[in-house]
C-alpha cells in the first residue's frame, strides 16, 4: 500500500497546491539561483498538475513516506473517538494547532482557545507558512529561550519534549528522597525529544544533578548544523551521504565516535548507539532493584501510559486488579529523576546522533545515584561518563 492509498484526491490536490509558488520557483534550487525564494501559498482557484515542478512533485511524494502525513498513526488518531484534539495536545498533532499558537492564522499567539477537529496532520503550511520566517526564538520546557530561524520554529517546537529537569525538581521539591510519596507521579518527558536532546544540558531537557557538569548543544561536524542537515525535511529519512562524509561505517547505528568502552563491555567495534543502549537497559535494572529494595515496591515499565506499574509478585508484568494494571504509587525523589532521564534518553531513538555525550552523562549520574543506598560500587559497572 502507498501513502496516496490513505488520501482522497481532492486532499492531494490541496497538499500539492501548498507546493505551488504563485507563478514564482518552489525555491532558490529550482530556480538555479542563489537567492532563497520563499514557499508562498497560492490563492485559491483550480489545480493544474501540470504545473507543478519536479522539486514539487518530489517534496510531495516525499512527505506522503513520512510520518507527519501519517494520518492512521497514533500521533493523529489518538483523538478520534472523542472528534477533538486538546488544545495543548494540538500543537504538534494538528497543523492548524500549530498555526494558532504561533499566531500564523491571525489569531493572537498562545493556545488555541477551543479544542480543534480530530483528523489533521503537519501538513504543508506547518512548515511552509509564510510567517515562520517572523519566529525567531522557541521557549523551552525548562524556560530557556532558543534562537531559531525559519523552519527550525517547526522541528524545536515540537520536538522539544513536554517536560524538563525543573520540572522534576518542582515535584520532588522539600520531600525525603528515600522515602515514597504516593502524591508524586511519573514525569513524562514525552515522545520523540530529538531537539531537546540535541541542546542537551543547555537546554535543560534532563535532570541534572547538583554539581554535576553536562554537554551542551552538540555541534557536529559542518556543515552538520540544523534538523535538515541530516533529515530528508519531507519523509524525515536520515540522509547517510552526509553521514558518510566522515564516517565510513554502512550505517548511522554503526557509527562509533569514541575509542573508550561506555557500557563496561570493552567492545569498541559496535556503534555506540548500542553502547548508550546497554547503560540504558542497566539503569533500568537499578531503578528496578532500587524500587523494590530501598522504596519497598517493585516497578515495571511497559510502553503504554502511565508507564510505569507495580510487580509485587517479581514475573515482570505489571500486577492487575480486575484486568486493569496498577500504576506504580511508591516513587521516592530519587527513583523519579532516575526514571525521567531514563525515560528522555529512551524517548529520542537518535540520541546517538543527537547528543551522544549528554545521554552518558545523564545515565551514569542517574546510575551513580542509585547506587549509593543499594551499595553497588560504580568501579564494578565498569560504565563511563
Amino acid at each position: 500500500m502507498t501513502g496516496t492509498d490513505f488520501f482522497p484526491s481532492f486532499l492531494l490536490s490541496i497538499i500539492a497546491a501548498c507546493f505551488l509558488a504563485a507563478g514564482q520557483p518552489v525555491s532558490a534550487q529550482d530556480s538555479g539561483s542563489d537567492a532563497v525564494t520563499p514557499y508562498i501559498l497560492p490563492e485559491s482557484g483550480p489545480f493544474k498538475p501540470e504545473a507543478l515542478s519536479q522539486a514539487a512533485t518530489t517534496a510531495i511524494n516525499a512527505w506522503l513516506r513520512g510520518g507527519h502525513s501519517d494520518a492512521t498513526s497514533e500521533a493523529f488518531t489518538h483523538w478520534n473517538d472523542a472528534g477533538e484534539v486538546p488544545p495543548v495536545c494540538s500543537v504538534c498533532h494538528s497543523g492548524a494547532g500549530f498555526r494558532s499558537f504561533h499566531g500564523l492564522d491571525g489569531s493572537a499567539p498562545g493556545l488555541p482557545e477551543s479544542p480543534l477537529p480530530a483528523g489533521g496532520v503537519v501538513d504543508c503550511e506547518t512548515c511552509h507558512n509564510d510567517g515562520l520566517s517572523s519566529l525567531t526564538e522557541i521557549t523551552l520546557p525548562s524556560g530557556v529561550v532558543h534562537p531559531v530561524v525559519g523552519v527550525e520554529a517547526a522541528c524545536m517546537t515540537c520536538h522539544q519534549g513536554r517536560a524538563a529537569g525543573t520540572t522534576v525538581e518542582a515535584a520532588i521539591a522539600d520531600r525525603q528522597v528515600d522515602t515514597p510519596d504516593p502524591a508524586l507521579a511519573f514525569v513524562n518527558p514525552h515522545y520523540a525529544t530529538a531537539a531537546a536532546s540535541w541542546l542537551g544540558g543547555y537546554g535543560g531537557a534532563g535532570y541534572q544533578y547538583p554539581g554535576k557538569t553536562y554537554s551542551g548543544r552538540f555541534f557536529h561536524a559542518r556543515p552538520v548544523a540544523t534538523c535538515v542537515s541530516c533529515h530528508n525535511p519531507h519523509s524525515l529519512e536520515v540522509q547517510t551521504e552526509t553521514c558518510s562524509t566522515c564516517h565510513d561505517s554502512a550505517t548511522p547505528d554503526a557509527i562509533r565516535i569514541r575509542k573508550q568502552s561506555y557500557d563496561g563491555t570493552g567492545n569498541t567495534s559496535q556503534g555506540i548507539r548500542t553502547d548508550i543502549a546497554n547503560n540504558t537497559a542497566k539503569l533500568m535494572e537499578m531503578l528496578v532493584a532500587y524500587s523494590a529494595e530501598v522504596a519497598g515496591t517493585r516497578l515495571v515499565h511497559e510502553p503504554h501510559y502511565p508507564y510505569f506499574f507495580t510487580d509485587a509478585n517479581a514475573d515482570g508484568l505489571a500486577d492487575t486488579v480486575d484486568g486493569k494494571s496498577i500504576g506504580y504509587k511508591a516513587w521516592t525523589p530519587r527513583s523519579l529523576r532516575a526514571a525521567y532521564n531514563w525515560m528522555l534518553v529512551s524517548a529520542d531513538p537518535g540520541i546517538f546522533a543527537h547528543n551522544p555525550q549528554y545521554a552518558f552523562e545523564l545515565l551514569y549520574d542517574s546510575t551513580e545515584d542509585l547506587a549509593g543506598p543499594l551499595k553497588v560500587d560504580m568501579a564494578t559497572l565498569k560504565i563511563l561518563r
